[in-house]
């Protein structure tokens, strides 16, 4: 594996600043877009010259500076992929406070601590400790992620971590989701502040038509 990343490596950084061009994404601030052979979604790297899971690195010349970028799979995370879907709004951007439910082992959480920059700051809280373990190496590198272990069901339990937040984002795929978003809402979402939810409708009713799923759990929130 080593010897096949450090021959990456060697594409990424010869002369490809030359040949990709990166600006800034029409909607969404705080990600970017880089034109080459395929478009793809970038998010500027917070931490040069490293990757969080194996994803390609793009390096781009500003000057005397070089600036890097990380592409983010649409395939691997349900916020990019609505990005690329078109989705209208994610209510991110830099500086935001974004707490965010279900985080996993902090593939999406690494762009959106990009997307926020260094003004910004997500509280990731994820349930599982084994997912939680990769959250927490993800987050020694990027002083704005906070990781909390913890059941999202229970915001009560690291009220004393999260301050009040811009926005909430929720990929728990539980079939209370649109309560678990509530009473976290309730307890740090700021007057005004915004929630994205990412409904997995077979997690909710694996009976139901997933349209009918959906409209639900609109009705609810």
């Amino acid at each position: 594996r080593g010897g096949g990343r450090g021959g990456r490596g060697g594409g990424r950084g010869g002369g490809a600043g030359k040949k990709v061009i990166v600006e800034p994404h029409e909607r969404v601030q705080g990600v970017f877009i880089s034109r080459g052979k395929e478009d793809t979604i970038v998010t500027k790297n917070m931490v040069v010259g490293e990757s969080v899971y194996g994803e390609k690195r793009i390096s781009v010349e500003d000057g005397e500076n070089k600036i890097e970028y990380r592409v983010w799979n649409p395939f691997r995370s349900k916020l990019c992929a609505a990005i690329l879907g078109g989705v209208e709004h994610v209510h991110m951007k830099p500086g935001s406070k974004v707490l965010y439910l279900g985080a996993a082992s902090g593939t999406t959480v690494s762009h959106v601590s990009d997307l926020v920059g260094p003004d910004g700051i997500v509280y990731a809280v994820e349930f599982s400790h084994r997912s939680g373990r990769d959250l927490i190496n993800v987050a020694k590198k990027r002083p704005n992620i906070v990781p909390i272990i913890e059941d999202a069901r229970h915001p009560h339990k690291y009220r004393m971590l999260v301050g009040m937040v811009d926005t909430i984002f929720a990929d728990v795929a539980q079939p209370d989701q649109a309560r678990i978003v509530a009473i976290n809402a309730h307890s740090f979402l700021k007057n005004e502040g915004h929630c994205v939810v990412s409904i997995k409708a077979n997690c909710i009713d694996s009976t139901a038509a997933a349209e009918s799923v959906f409209a639900s759990e609109v009705q609810k929130l």
